[in-house]
């Protein structure tokens, strides 16, 4: 799984988020690189929540 669709997968808007937080995206990808998901998870859980209300992914309508 990459970081970006890990990002995708917790709602998180990857474009909106490196744009506005570069240095925090970079960190995050470097530590997600070397940890399994659900540590990353475990570790970042709450900073994921404000991160996800930041840069909540808008989702489009699935088409027929």
């Amino acid at each position: 799984m990459t970081f970006e669709a890990y990002l995708e997968s917790k709602k998180i808007d990857t474009v909106a988020f490196r744009q506005h937080e570069p240095e925090r995206f970079v960190e995050w990808q470097m530590l997600f690189q070397q940890l399994h998901p659900e540590s990353f998870t475990a570790q970042k859980k709450f900073l994921i929540n404000d991160t996800r209300r930041k840069y909540l992914l808008q989702q489009t309508p699935a088409q027929p």
